[in-house]
């Protein structure tokens, strides 16, 4: 969800405080994750929780990711010199990288886990799980979707922004699949619903701000 501008080559200092930003950020997911592994061992659902360990920590990646795309498409981010473009754009990328790192491991557990009754084709095929085959499709689609939105931003460098920018908007859609995916899907739903009540208000509220943000600056 960022701007369509060629990422510039950075000097040493600002490759490493792009690193660090994204490292911050991911340790504080690994150390989420990391808990969940250590509290379940033992445990013959084990797969199965780390697999929800594994799905909560790549949807608040996924939250981060959104915010931070939103906020660098705004149109007053141009005002801001710190942290660089450059910077944020890695970041951004950075964060993709991982989110995309923990959907995996959620994918492949619980299609290894027989007590998932999901599977490898549930896992890839629409309506072909054994659980919940509604809610787990639409993590199936919103996967597709968000793999769409990070090549359409891969290959950003290379084709004009008219024709990557409308196909990696679907970004948006991918939350959305995503956030009905974890409520629906997952059996500790009501514990987390503070979780995904604001997360969702946050994601809405800095959508709204972002595509009315350039009315409002063309009426001033």
């Amino acid at each position: 969800m960022s701007a369509g501008i060629a990422v510039p080559a950075l000097p040493g200092r600002r490759v490493l405080r792009a690193t660090a930003l994204t490292g911050l950020a991911t340790g504080a997911s690994g150390a989420v994750l990391g808990r969940a592994v250590v509290g379940v061992l033992g445990d013959p659902k084990a797969p199965w929780m780390l697999a929800r360990a594994a799905g909560l920590t790549a949807y608040a990646l996924l939250v981060v990711l959104v915010c931070t795309g939103l906020l660098l498409a705004h149109p007053a981010a141009a005002r801001f010199r710190r942290p660089h473009p450059a910077v944020r754009l890695r970041l951004h990328a950075g964060l993709a990288a991982f989110t995309f790192a923990f959907l995996v491991l959620h994918v492949v557990v619980l299609a290894t886990d027989r007590y998932a009754r999901v599977g490898w084709s549930g896992s890839i095929v629409p309506f072909a799980s054994g659980y919940r085959p509604l809610p787990v499709t639409l993590g199936v689609l919103a996967a597709y979707s968000g793999l769409l939105a990070g090549a359409t931003a891969a290959l950003a460098g290379r084709l004009g922004k008219r024709l990557w920018w409308p196909i990696h908007r679907v970004s948006g859609l991918c939350f959305v699949l995503v956030w009905f995916h974890g409520v629906l899907t997952g059996s500790d739903t009501i514990a987390l619903r503070a979780l995904y009540a604001g997360s969702g208000v946050l994601v809405v509220t800095l959508a709204l701000a972002r595509h009315l943000a350039r009315p409002a600056l063309v009426r001033a």
